[in-house]
């Protein structure tokens, strides 16, 4: 982390921010570094074709690129373990008056999957960002897959901004196969009270069993067989679900996992186009999604 700056912005902040990365990274036992020569930024290339088997010939981005991002003074980075690269993330910033930055791309080897580099690689992004008076960090997410929910909402506090139908259009790589690309704009407010909580340890709590006890329906559900179960959302919570293992179905059964897609799509881009607010996430596989109260 000694690549890291500080400045008189927001001291506090940027102190206890930079203390939650160095913690979160050895915790998981990496180092992460900013990336700037060609070696390391091909190597970022080769990582990201390994997690996303796009193939040499589409890879999801390119170390040319990356070297012009890492020179205009963008987010690049990369986690070691040892002498391997076994994570990457970069982003690019926002126009200067947001004062955000755009997370576009993060990934981590499968080999180190349960060991919270994704997590340390986040506060490492957040505590690099906010000296350089970047407020908010963006990015997007597919919001059927489970983990990724969880990760992005309880985990790291960051908000559910917006539902984008196939936002990317057609991917082709062996993770998004032939469905539609629909995601979910998050909004990581960085110096906010969930924020800085979750990033010392304190995650937001998301209880669906609770939300149902205290009148929420069921918007979505999953049967027996895994396939969307339409409900209503009437309610003032609605509870939506997603099935276990969405990247599995779309080897397995691309046809059912293109009625989740679909499904999806008709209840939380409806809820969150209506103004409706992503509570928390329920690591059993809920979205608690509030209404908001007409004034």
């Amino acid at each position: 982390m000694t690549d890291l700056i500080r400045d008189r912005r927001d001291s506090r902040l940027v102190d206890a921010a930079c203390a939650a990365a160095e913690a979160a990274e050895r915790t998981a036992g990496i180092d992460i570094r900013l990336l700037d020569s060609v070696g390391d930024l091909e190597g970022v290339r080769r990582l990201y074709e390994h997690i996303w088997r796009t193939g040499e010939n589409n890879p999801p981005v390119t170390a040319d690129l990356l070297v012009a991002m890492a020179k205009a003074g963008s987010y690049v980075s990369g986690a070691f373990d040892g002498d391997e690269m076994v994570g990457a993330c970069f982003g690019f910033f926002s126009p200067p008056a947001r004062e955000a930055l755009h997370s576009h791309i993060a990934g981590v080897s499968a080999r180190v999957r349960g060991r919270n580099v994704g997590f340390a690689m986040k506060l490492h992004q957040r505590a690099w960002a906010l000296p350089r008076g970047v407020n908010e960090v963006c990015w997007t997410y597919d919001p059927l897959i489970r983990r990724n929910a969880y990760f992005n909402i309880t985990k790291l506090a960051a908000d559910a901004d917006e539902y984008l139908p196939n936002f990317y259009g057609p991917m082709d790589d062996d993770i998004n196969r032939s469905d539609d690309t629909d995601r979910i704009m998050v909004r990581w407010r960085l110096g906010s009270p969930d924020v800085e909580a979750a990033c010392v340890g304190r995650p937001r709590t998301a209880d669906a069993r609770a939300a149902l006890a205290d009148g929420a329906v069921v918007g979505l559900g999953v049967s027996a067989d895994d396939r969307p179960v339409a409900g209503r959302s009437d309610a003032r919570t609605v509870l939506v679900g997603v099935p276990a293992d969405i990247e599995g179905m779309r080897e397995s059964d691309p046809a059912r996992a293109a009625l989740w897609r679909g499904a999806l799509r008709d209840v939380l881009c409806e809820l969150l186009t209506e103004g409706a607010v992503v509570r928390g996430f329920d690591r059993a596989g809920w979205y608690i999604v509030d209404r908001q109260e007409s004034k």
